[in-house]
């Protein structure tokens, strides 16, 4: 048997090499040469779900591949994470990422991935805001007021959430700790229930999701208080917002955007980073994101990842300050 030379080898080797890299140039380059499979955590109609469907089918016409969305909901929005987490890096699966996956790496004791590590943000999609509701019973209009009946009786007053670890949960906590004040919190299964009941005068207030709360502000059924915005809502500009009411700072912001598994090549992130802003920049979308109570979002894959660890660290202190710990 004849033995290969050194230089043979080496020969080779660069051949090889060349060929691997020739072949992924042309991989990212035809990108997508298939469908793109979007996987989100939350049941179907939710917010996550309604921009994801509205950004893909755009970016998908653009491409000319589909972008199914795939619903894998549960653990809030940790069993679609753990699915991607493993996928092939090659863009062909994507996930909706949101505040719930910056807070569940807190929440959760254990989880099968680390959200800041194993996924390559490519670009956000779009945020809802909450607002701060009070029964109208409660003589409250302000948040000042809030905080001075709060502290008249600590321990004595209400919030309502759509459960432990939500967002709405940790926006009180977060509310608590700013203002210095002690309420109790009752978790519900989900925002519809938890706004009835407060409608129903069961507990004084709610860091409610702006879709589900704000038709009832307008048909007198709750009072709103403030934007947990860090500006005032466009659709309610005479609302101030808690951080301009004496809680600079404050700000609890629902937010849904696209990552990809790490390793996804930076051509990819870049291509799709480059079409997901040209198309939330057009006034259909916005307009369609509108109706929902979702205000289109658009920044670099840098900054998104910039402000997803800022995210992730936010909401870590408010889950460590408040105890809470996933059902």
């Amino acid at each position: 048997m004849r033995t290969m030379k050194p230089v043979a080898i080496v020969t080779a080797a660069l051949l090889a090499t060349a060929w691997s890299v020739h072949t992924f140039a042309q991989a990212t380059a035809s990108y997508p040469a298939k469908p793109v499979k979007v996987i989100v955590g939350f049941p179907p109609a939710s917010g996550a779900d309604i921009m994801a469907r509205v950004i893909a089918q755009k970016v998908g016409d653009a491409l000319g591949q589909q972008f199914p969305v795939d619903n894998r909901p549960g653990a809030g929005s940790s069993i679609g994470a753990g699915i991607v987490a493993k996928s092939a890096p090659d863009g062909y699966t994507l996930f909706i990422g949101t505040i719930a996956n910056a807070i569940n790496a807190s929440l959760y004791a254990k989880l099968p991935f680390d959200f800041a590590r194993d996924f390559a943000p490519i670009a956000p999609g779009g945020s809802s805001p909450n607002m701060l509701v009070v029964h109208p019973s409660v003589p409250v209009r302000t948040v000042a007021e809030v905080i001075k009946l709060a502290k008249s009786k600590p321990g004595q007053m209400s919030f309502g959430s759509s459960g432990i670890g939500t967002l709405p949960h940790l926006a009180a906590e977060m509310f608590n700790g700013m203002a210095g004040l002690k309420m109790t919190h009752i978790p519900y299964k989900g925002s519809p229930q938890a706004t009835f009941d407060l409608m129903a005068g069961q507990f004084e207030l709610m860091f409610g999701i702006g879709s589900a709360v704000m038709p009832e502000v307008k048909h007198g059924r709750l009072r709103a208080i403030a934007a947990t915005t860090s500006a005032r809502l466009p659709a309610m500009p005479e609302l101030p917002t808690v951080a301009e009411s004496g809680l600079p700072g404050f700000e609890a912001v629902t937010w849904f955007g696209f990552v990809a598994p790490a390793g996804t090549p930076r051509e990819i992130i870049v291509k799709l980073n480059a079409e997901m802003t040209r198309v939330t920049a057009t006034p259909e979308v916005r307009q369609q994101l509108a109706a929902q109570s979702i205000d289109a979002m658009s920044s670099s894959p840098e900054q998104f990842s910039n402000y997803i660890r800022d995210e992730i660290a936010k909401w870590a202190k408010v889950v460590k300050t408040s105890g809470a710990r996933a059902e």
